[in-house]
């Protein structure tokens, strides 16, 4: 069940479009945020507050790899760019050593749900690969030492 906050922002969020089903993406992305996760009746109340079919809505949550259905994500959802900028300037290590620090596999979460892994095809900032995006941040330039310090730093507000 979504949230009075949720609907309140999915309710702004519709006014910015031409039509109600155009803020499909901002929907998802703001229950996601508040839940960590979509999942089927979120699906249903979104569909119903832009007059859509709740198929509509799931099919634009299946499709984004930005969206995490019926999975829930950790409070630092951490995406790796693997594409080919990324993947020639080492983020497949990046990745193995995020998975051996964190105890995961990638598609997963750590058991406190603090942390999930996940790779994505590109998050387009090429020029400073390899780079990774935790929520909403981007960290380019990327080391195993700069991931470490990141991770602690990150742990330690959790």
């Amino acid at each position: 069940m979504l949230s009075e906050e949720a609907k309140k922002k999915i309710a702004r969020s519709i006014e910015k479009y031409p039509t109600k089903k155009s803020a499909v993406m901002d929907a998802l992305r703001i229950v996601q945020a508040e839940k960590r996760e979509l999942v089927e009746e979120d699906m249903v109340e979104i569909a119903a507050m832009l007059d859509i079919e709740p198929v509509v809505v799931n099919a634009s949550a299946a499709f984004y790899s930005m969206y995490r259905v019926q999975k829930p994500t950790g409070k630092y959802h951490i995406q790796v760019c693997r594409n080919l900028s990324c993947s020639l300037l080492g983020a497949e290590h990046i990745i193995d050593h995020i998975a051996g620090r964190l105890g995961i596999k990638t598609g997963e979460t750590t058991g406190d749900k603090v942390f999930t892994l996940s790779t994505v095809e590109c998050l387009g900032s090429c020029g400073t690969a390899p780079m990774m995006q935790i929520n909403d941040d981007y960290y380019e330039d990327l080391t195993t030492e700069r991931v470490d310090r990141i991770l602690e730093d990150l742990r330690k507000e959790a």
